[in-house]
């Protein structure tokens, strides 16, 4: 796996060619990976990576504070060391600006490509509620099954409220328990009745069942997408309660 610094624009070589052959190698491996139906991490990666280089194209200021200082001096009287940026070079800024102007149109290219295989896979997965739902769907099951497989894979799944600045965020974590093979007595209503009796911490809990007929990567993308889905499902759910 390809992988590029989250400081790759300032760090090392200020070089265009060095700094292209960078881009250029980790973008081929996300095309490489969501050739293949891999999305995570790659598509959250890529999505940082552009809107940190626009950012810094938008703002001089803050590709100062992006740069690496040298040390420049030191006070003998108090020991106090003093540093420059090495960003007063014209030559330097105008290789970086190249760079930053040659990378947000690769950067935008790759997100826009990710986003459409994002959003055909989301179209093609669908969800619904296992038995009665509680009032509180916080927190109980969700069962993934799709493609070929006839295997249910079920996980525990808690929701918790975080605030970051003055905006409210959901945040999901899940928990694999087990999984189902497909037989006669392997329905999703079964597999919520043996974990009611497995499971005595949740007397009451929210199930849900997240299908596809798509042959889908498990951990790369069928279960971060169906997170982000149930997140959406339960939120919508609670607002309307």
């Amino acid at each position: 796996m390809a992988e590029l610094s989250v400081n790759w624009l300032t760090e090392k070589i200020i070089d265009f060619e060095y700094k292209k052959y960078l881009l250029l190698a980790y973008l081929q491996d996300v095309s490489r990976n969501f050739d293949s139906s891999k999305l995570y991490p790659w598509l959250a990666e890529l999505i940082a990576h552009y809107k940190n280089t626009i950012a810094i194209r938008d703002n001089k200021q803050n590709l100062k504070s992006h740069f690496p200082q040298r040390l420049s001096g030191i006070d003998t009287a108090t020991g106090q060391l003093s540093f420059e940026n090495m960003i007063a070079d014209d030559e330097l800024m105008s290789e970086l600006e190249s760079i930053i102007e040659f990378a947000i149109p690769k950067f935008e290219h790759q997100v826009e490509e990710g986003k459409t295989i994002y959003d055909f896979i989301e179209d093609n997965l669908f969800l619904h509620p296992v038995g009665i739902i509680p009032l509180q769907t916080n927190c109980g099951y969700m069962f993934l099954k799709g493609g070929e497989s006839a295997t249910t894979n079920a996980y525990e799944y808690q929701i918790s409220f975080f605030e970051k600045a003055s905006e409210k965020y959901k945040a999901i974590h899940t928990h694999f328990v087990k999984s189902y093979p497909k037989n006669i007595s392997s329905t999703f209503e079964s597999i919520k009745s043996e974990l009611l009796r497995e499971n005595k911490r949740l007397p009451n809990p929210a199930a849900y069942a997240i299908e596809t007929d798509i042959v889908l990567p498990l951990a790369e993308t069928f279960l971060p997408i169906a997170k982000r889905m149930l997140v959406r499902h339960v939120s919508n759910f609670q607002k309307e309660s």
